[in-house]
């Protein structure tokens, strides 16, 4: 019976190698999990997203970008396609998918068992080399009890990583758009203020004239001048918003240097016609919220990794080491070697920390 044990207990670590199932190709790939947010997303805006972990990849999409925009006149889809490819917080966030599913794959390997050897009575004279030898071999027993749940906890946060990647370049590609109005806009007032500006200038410039004639008044001639000073400052106000909302789209499309020389039209596009009939409008956007299902995939994982922590509260580390010892005796000039099967369980014991 205690042979049968012991050929049980060696046999162990074996058979559940053998019985871990294979770990999905979602979380092992170069780019795990990055295909479900190009997917989500393209769907949402119709804009191509990228993922660069080499910097050949950089300088691919730098290029890519520069093509786009360098000395050009950029429309608020091209500024939108720039930053999604080019924004380096975005291209963080997709790093963070990859290291969620590095987690998932982690939690789905089963753990390693631990192998020891020691000799005990080195050099024993009557002995030659030792004078015993055991040998051990540990499994995490709660370690197999406790890994579905695990499992279900990185799964969890796998997806919610996605969907935050996805809510990320959503967020982005509307933050992108709405600069660029803001900086279209800014020019556009710029420029009407600059019309005006220049015919306070001639104004100002006929008051002079005709008040050396005497045909205009002292007073006259102040409101001139007071009002050409007041579009003079407003101009100079209107340029300096201009240049920091286009400052503000360089950031977000992640240009600097010789990059970020490229314009916005002048003005903005004229407003639809006609808007087109959405029915339930309040009801598709809540469906369509990723930031609430980031939420509710949070709770979800919270949730699960209370239950692992119920059930390891008390017992946090339970192992079963099996191994032999073998112990030679001299006995009447013969050497003899006795075998004997040992079987161990270790467990902390919560006295002080009950994990509360």
């Amino acid at each position: 019976m205690t042979a049968r044990i012991w050929r049980a207990v060696l046999a162990s670590p074996v058979v559940l190698a053998a019985c871990s199932a294979a770990v999905p190709e979602k979380y092992t790939g170069p780019k795990a999990g990055f295909q479900e947010v190009v997917n989500q997303t393209s769907a949402a805006i119709g804009k191509r997203t990228a993922f660069a972990q080499t910097q050949a990849e950089n300088e691919a999409l730098s290029k890519e970008v520069r093509s786009l925009v360098q000395g050009r006149t950029i429309s608020a889809d091209t500024a939108v396609q720039a930053a999604l490819l080019n924004n380096k917080g975005l291209q963080a966030s997709y790093a963070a998918v990859g290291l969620s599913a590095a987690e998932a794959w982690q939690q789905m390997t089963p753990e390693n068992p631990v192998v020891s050897i020691g000799l005990l009575g080195i050099g024993a004279p009557e002995l030659g080399l030792y004078r015993a030898l055991e040998s051990t071999i540990a499994v995490n027993l709660l370690d197999v009890k406790t890994r579905k749940q695990r499992i279900a906890v990185a799964e969890a946060q796998f997806q919610q990583a996605q969907l935050t990647a996805v809510n990320d370049t959503l967020a982005l590609a509307g933050q992108t758009r709405q600069a660029w109005i803001n900086a279209v806009a800014a020019f556009e007032r710029l420029s009407y203020l600059r019309k005006a500006s220049e015919t306070a200038a001639a104004g100002a410039e006929l008051a002079s004239q005709l008040g050396r004639t005497g045909a205009l008044n002292k007073a006259g001639q102040a409101r001139e001048f007071a009002f050409n000073a007041e579009l003079a400052g407003q101009v100079a106000r209107a340029r300096l918003e201009a240049k920091l909302a286009k400052e503000e789209l360089t950031r977000l499309m992640g240009l600097w240097g010789s990059d970020a020389n490229y314009y916005v039209p002048d003005a903005l596009p004229s407003l639809p016609k006609s808007l087109p009939k959405v029915s339930s409008i309040e009801k598709a956007a809540l469906k369509n919220r990723v930031d609430l299902q980031v939420a509710k995939l949070g709770l979800e994982a919270q949730a699960r990794a209370f239950g692992l922590t119920d059930r390891t509260r008390l017992v946090t580390d339970l192992e079963l080491i099996a191994g032999f010892e073998a112990e030679r005796e001299r006995e009447d000039g013969v050497t003899n070697t006795e075998t004997l099967p040992q079987l161990e369980l270790e467990f902390a014991i919560p006295v002080f920390d009950t994990g509360k």
